[in-house]
C-alpha cells in the first residue's frame, strides 16, 4: 500500500497554529525524512505502537497503515483537532492527551510487546527514553528521531562511554539507523538529527534488585567527568579520598581512571564496591537527589555572554537527565519559570535571577524532579 503524506504547514496555516518554542516542536515533514524513520521501525501487522508527541499526525497516519494499533499521545491541547482530523479515517488509531513522563506506560500500552516510535523534543530526550526504560511496562524496541549528538552519545563504546550512554545500554543495544538532515523538520532546527533504534533486552545487563545502587554509584562517578574516579566517587559519595582508592583498589580498579573509561561489564561486575561506595559511612546521592541538591547550581551571567553556567555539582543533578550540557543550553529559562514566575516580565524575571541566583538550588531542583520542561514558559 502505497504511504500518504500530509502537508503539515497546511495544516497550521488552517487551524492558525505556530509551533511551540517552549515545547521543542519541531515538525518532521519531509518524506524522506518520514520514509527513513517507519523503515527503521519495520512496524507489521501485529505491532502496537506508542507514538510520543504525535503533533500534526504527519507519522501517525503513516504508523495508523502498517500497526494494528498505534496510541497516538500528544502534550499540546492546541494541535488536538488537527490530529482528531487527519486520523479520523483509521480506527486503531487512540489519541491520548498527556505528558509521558506523567502518564503510566501499562495504562496506555497494556500488555507487553509494544513498540515506542517518536519524533521528541530535543532538550527532554534524555528524559523521555529514562522514562520508557525504566518503566515497569517496558517496549521491546524503541525508534526515535533525536539529536545527532545525542544518539552518538548513546551509542559511545567502551573507553567513552558518558552516562546517558551506560543508562541507555544496562537496558538494551544502541543503533544509529540513519541521519536526517534539519531541512527536513519544521521549523528547520539548528543541528542535525538521527533515528536512533533501541532493541531492550529481556531483562538488564545488571540485576534489577542492584539497580538503584548501580545508578548511584554510577552518577556519583560521572558527577565530575574531568576528575578521576577517586575524587568523583569522594565528592559525590561524601567518602574520604583515602577510603574510596582502597575501596576501588580492592575492586581491582585504577583508582585514577575516569568513569567513562569503564566498561559496562567493570561496572556491573563490581556490585560489592557499589554497596560499599553507596551504603557505607557517605551519604549516597541516589537517582532521587542527594547532599548536591542544596548546593548552588548555577553562577549568575558573567559578562562574557550573559549566560547561566551549570557548577559541578548542578551538573550532579542534572545528571540524572543524561546530558548536563545540554541542559544548560536552557537553564536561563529554568531559572525565570521556577524561581521567577510571579515576576512580571521576562527582563524583570531574569534581571531578578542575576541578583538571587544563589537561591536557584532549591527551584532548580524542583524543577528537575518535576521535569523542568513543562516549567519553561518564557520565550522572550
Amino acid at each position: 500500500m502505497s504511504r500518504k503524506y500530509l502537508n503539515a504547514q497546511a495544516l497550521l496555516r488552517e487551524y492558525g497554529l505556530q509551533p511551540k518554542k517552549s515545547l521543542g516542536q519541531n515538525f518532521l515533514v519531509d518524506p524522506n525524512g518520514l520514509d527513513k524513520v517507519m523503515l527503521a521501525a519495520g512496524v507489521g501487522p501485529k505491532d502496537t505502537v506508542l507514538e510520543i508527541g504525535a503533533g500534526l499526525g504527519s507519522l501517525t497516519v503513516l504508523l495508523a497503515q502498517a500497526a494494528r494499533q498505534v496510541v497516538a499521545l500528544e502534550i499540546d491541547r492546541g494541535l488536538l483537532p488537527p490530529l482528531t482530523k487527519v486520523t479520523s479515517a483509521f480506527k486503531n488509531v487512540r489519541i491520548v492527551e498527556g505528558d509521558v513522563l506523567k502518564l503510566p506506560l501499562e495504562e496506555l500500552v497494556p500488555g507487553e510487546g509494544y513498540l515506542v516510535v517518536a519524533n521528541i523534543p530535543y532538550y527532554i530526550s534524555s528524559a523521555i527514553i529514562r522514562r520508557l526504560l525504566e518503566a515497569e511496562a517496558r517496549p521491546t524496541r524503541m525508534v526515535l528521531t533525536v539529536q545527532q549528538e545525542v544518539a552518538e552519545r548513546i551509542c559511545s563504546k567502551d573507553g567513552k562511554l558518558s552516562l546517558l550512554a551506560l543508562s541507555v545500554q544496562v537496558f538494551g543495544a544502541p543503533k544509529i539507523e540513519d541521519r536526517i538532515p534539519s531541512g527536513c523538520f519544521f521549523p528547520a532546527p539548528d543541528v542535525d538529527s538521527a533515528v536512533l533504534s533501541i532493541a531492550l533486552y529481556p531483562q538488564p545487563l545488571i540485576a534489577l534488585d542492584a539497580l538503584d545502587d548501580f545508578f548511584r554509584l554510577a552518577h556519583a562517578g560521572f558527577s565530575q567527568k574531568r576528575k578521576t574516579l577517586r575524587n568523583a566517587l569522594s565528592a559525590g559519595l561524601g567518602l574520604p579520598a583515602s577510603e574510596t582508592e582502597k575501596l576501588l583498589a580492592t575492586a581491582e580498579i585504577d583508582p585514577q581512571r575516569r568513569a567513562e573509561t569503564l566498561s559496562i561489564t567493570e561496572w556491573g561486575q563490581r556490585r560489592g564496591l557499589t554497596l560499599t561506595l553507596v551504603h557505607g559511612r557517605g551519604g549516597a546521592l541516589g537517582r532521587g537527589g542527594g547532599p548536591a541538591n542544596r548546593a548552588v547550581l548555577a553562577q549568575p551571567p558573567g559578562s562574557v555572554d550573559g549566560r547561566f553556567k551549570l557548577t559541578e555539582q548542578g551538573e550532579v543533578i542534572f545528571a540524572r537527565y543524561g546530558d548536563p550540557d545540554i541542559a544548560i543550553r536552557h537553564i536561563e529559562q529554568v531559572a525565570a519559570a521556577t524561581l521567577l514566575a510571579g515576576a512580571p516580565s521576562v527582563e524583570e524575571r531574569n534581571a531578578r535571577a542575576a541578583a538571587t541566583y544563589a537561591g536557584l538550588a532549591d527551584a532548580l531542583d524542583d524543577a528537575a524532579r518535576t521535569h523542568y520542561h513543562r516549567l519553561v514558559r518564557c520565550e522572550g
